[in-house]
């Protein structure tokens, strides 16, 4: 998945670059089809096991030893997107959108904030109240109570050239023992937990999937071609 990410994201650039020599700028339009507008992705996958290390991270956040990331089936990739370690895995909802940011607005700022917002109000059709906390990237629950806020979805994002690429990764039915291996996003003050947890049930991770798909493409006006 992070090489077909790569491949995307190198694609939409070199046509950016290549539109920005034809006198092309923003979402001009062109008469020439190999000019037209780079093309806009998102994927909804779930992982194994992976710890993943952003550009800003540290290894010491990783806790557990080799040995033990081996016993547990848990592979580990230092990658380059922004932020510390975190966990992907089974019963997690991972979103990777490929966005050309100049079709929407040029504010990376903005658009951790859009992400963050349609998970926020996709926590609301669960009853689970989810929101921001000042400086810290992500979505939490109990966000008021200090020490006491747990985060139910992570996020970090690469951009080039306006280009977006990772996401985010919502807990679902996420086993938490597995971010006992870590200091999740290098916060150790602070937990984690999971819709399921907060809901006290399992839950339907593909209506979870169809309620972020809507909320996204609220937030961002989108028109959708679904490709299976």
């Amino acid at each position: 998945m992070w090489r077909k990410q790569e491949a995307l994201l190198k694609a939409a650039v070199d046509l950016k670059i290549a539109r920005r020599k034809a006198g092309l700028e923003g979402t001009d339009r062109s008469a020439d089809p190999a000019l037209d507008l780079p093309e806009n992705h998102l994927f909804f996958v779930a992982h194994p096991h992976v710890l993943t290390l952003g550009k800003s991270g540290h290894e010491e956040h990783v806790v557990a030893s080799p040995e033990r990331l081996i016993e547990l089936g848990v592979s580990y990739y230092p990658i380059n997107r922004g932020g510390d370690i975190t966990y992907h895995g089974p019963g997690q909802l991972v979103g990777y959108p490929i966005l050309d940011l100049e079709q929407f607005f040029t504010d990376i700022g903005k658009y951790m904030r859009c992400l963050e917002e349609a998970i926020i109000r996709t926590c609301g059709e669960y009853g689970v109240e989810a929101e921001r906390i000042e400086g810290l990237t992500g979505v939490w629950v109990d966000a008021d109570k200090g020490f006491g806020a747990r985060k139910i979805a992570a996020l970090g994002v690469k951009c080039s050239r306006w280009v977006t690429m990772h996401g985010f990764a919502f807990n679902l039915n996420t086993d938490l023992d597995f971010f006992d291996l870590i200091v999740p996003c290098g916060i150790g003050d602070r937990g984690v937990t999971s819709l399921a947890r907060e809901c006290g049930r399992s839950i339907d991770e593909a209506q979870v999937q169809a309620h972020m798909l809507r909320h996204l493409t609220d937030i961002f006006g989108w028109k959708l071609v679904r490709v299976d």
